[in-house]
C-alpha cells in the first residue's frame, strides 16, 4: 500500500544550515575519528553479522576527502569511491582507487570536481567501464574506463523536452525542475541504461547501448510514478518473476517499484532518505541518510539495519560536521552503499570530511 509521504527534506536547507561548521572543518581538516578499540565492532545478528571497520581506505598526503558520495567494485575487487569536491579545487580529482586491502592504486576525475556525485562498475563483454554522474555545475554523465580515459560524456538531453534553454551547455549551477542534475545509473540487459536526474527534473531517462536518449518516465509529484528527489535507482533481478526498476524516492522516504518500461507497481515504506540501491544473492542493501544502512530479503522485508543511529543524528544539529561526536559501530548519513562479491558491504558517508567504511561480512 503507498502511505502519505513524511515531510520532504530539501538539500540545500541542510546544506545551509551546516555550512558554518563546514567552513570550520575546511579550515582545519584534522579529522578526530571515533575512540578505537582492539575489540571488533559487530553489527547486525544472525546470518547477517558484520565487523564494522571505518575510515577502511587511506588516501595520500596530497589528497584530501571532500564529501564522500558514491562506492562500487570491480571483479578484480578493487574499489572506486567518487567525492562531490569543490569546484575551487579544479587540479584535484574526484575519484579514487583503492586495491581489496585498501591499498591506494590511483586517482583521477578532475573534470567532476565540484559535482562528483554517482558511480557505477558495469560489464561489457570483456571489459568493464565506469558509468559516472556529476550535479552542480558539472551537469553531466559520462563513461569511462577504469583507468580514468573518457569514452564519451553526455549532458542534458534536451529532446525530453524537460529543461530550460541552453541546459545542455549551460556550466552554472542552478536548481530546480527544469535543470539537469544527474544522481545514478541503473543497467538493462539490452545493452541500455536508466539514468535518473535526482536533483533536477525529478525525470528517469532512458538511454540505448549508444548512449542515445530513447524516452522518459516520472517527473515531480506525490507518489506512484511520480518522484521528490529520485536519488537512486536499481534494476532488481531477484527471483524469479520479471525484473523491477525501484527508485529510493529520497524526499517521500520510500522506495517505488516499477517496470522497466516505468509503469508503478508499489511503493514501500519506513525509510528514512533512502538514498541508493545494491543487491546480493537474495539481499536487496538500502543506504539511508538517516543514519543506517538497511538490508531486505527476497520477500522484501527488513532482515537488519546495519549501524543504526537515527533518533541520536535526526534530532540532534550539527553532528555531520563534528568527528568526534561520532560513534565507533554507529552511521552518520549513510549515501552510498555497495556489496563486494563475498558480501562484505562498503559504505560512503555525506559527512564534511568524507568517510569509507567497510562492513565484513562474518558468518
Amino acid at each position: 500500500m503507498t502511505s502519505a509521504p513524511k515531510s520532504a527534506v530539501n538539500r540545500r536547507e541542510f546544506l545551509a544550515q551546516s555550512a558554518t561548521a563546514t567552513a570550520a572543518i575546511v579550515a582545519a581538516p584534522a579529522v578526530i575519528t571515533a575512540a578505537k578499540t582492539d575489540k571488533p565492532l559487530i553489527v547486525g545478528e544472525g546470518e547477517h553479522r558484520y565487523e564494522v571497520q571505518h575510515n577502511w581506505p587511506e588516501l595520500p598526503s596530497e589528497y584530501t576527502w571532500q564529501t564522500t558520495h558514491n562506492v562500487a567494485v570491480d571483479k578484480s575487487g578493487n574499489l572506486y569511491v567518487i567525492h562531490e569536491g569543490r569546484a575551487n579545487l579544479k587540479d584535484h580529482p574526484s575519484i579514487f582507487v583503492f586495491d581489496a586491502n585498501g591499498k591506494f592504486i590511483r586517482a583521477f576525475g578532475n573534470q567532476f570536481q565540484g559535482g562528483g556525485h554517482g558511480l557505477e562498475v558495469r560489464q561489457e563483454g570483456s571489459e568493464e567501464f565506469l558509468y559516472v554522474c556529476a550535479y552542480q555545475q558539472v551537469k553531466a554523465f559520462a563513461k569511462l574506463t577504469l583507468t580514468g580515459e573518457t569514452v564519451w560524456e553526455k549532458y542534458a538531453p534536451m529532446e525530453s523536452g524537460v529543461y530550460a534553454a541552453k541546459e545542455d551547455t549551460d556550466r552554472k549551477k542552478v536548481w530546480g525542475r527544469d535543470r539537469f542534475l544527474p544522481t545514478n545509473f541503473a543497467f538493462l540487459d539490452d545493452g541500455g541504461f536508466l539514468l535518473a536526474d535526482g536533483y533536477g527534473s525529478f525525470y528517469i531517462h532512458r538511454y540505448d547501448k549508444d548512449a542515445n536518449w530513447v524516452s522518459k518516465f516520472g517527473g515531480p509529484g506525490q507518489g506512484e510514478g511520480k518522484f521528490a528527489t529520485p536519488h537512486g535507482i536499481w534494476i532488481d533481478r531477484r527471483g524469479d518473476g520479471d525484473p523491477e526498476v525501484v527508485i529510493c524516492d529520497r524526499a517521500h522516504h520510500t522506495l517505488q517499484y516499477l517496470t522497466l518500461d516505468g509503469k508503478y507497481l508499489r511503493t514501500q515504506t519506513g525509510f528514512g532518505l533512502p538514498a541508493n540501491i545494491d543487491t546480493w544473492e537474495d539481499l536487496l542493501l538500502v543506504p539511508e541518510l538517516h543514519a543506517r544502512v538497511t538490508l531486505l530479503n527476497d520477500k522484501n522485508e527488513v532482515v537488519a539495519q546495519l549501524g543504526d543511529d537515527v533518533k541520536r543524528v535526526t534530532s540532534k544539529k550539527g553532528i555531520r560536521n563534528d568527528a568526534s561526536r561520532w560513534q565507533a559501530g554507529k552511521f552518520v548519513h549513510p549515501h552510498d552503499a555497495c556489496f563486494a562479491a563475498n558480501g562484505d558491504i562498503f559504505v560512503a558517508e555525506w559527512v564534511a570530511t568524507g568517510r569509507i567504511s567497510r562492513l565484513k561480512k562474518l558468518s
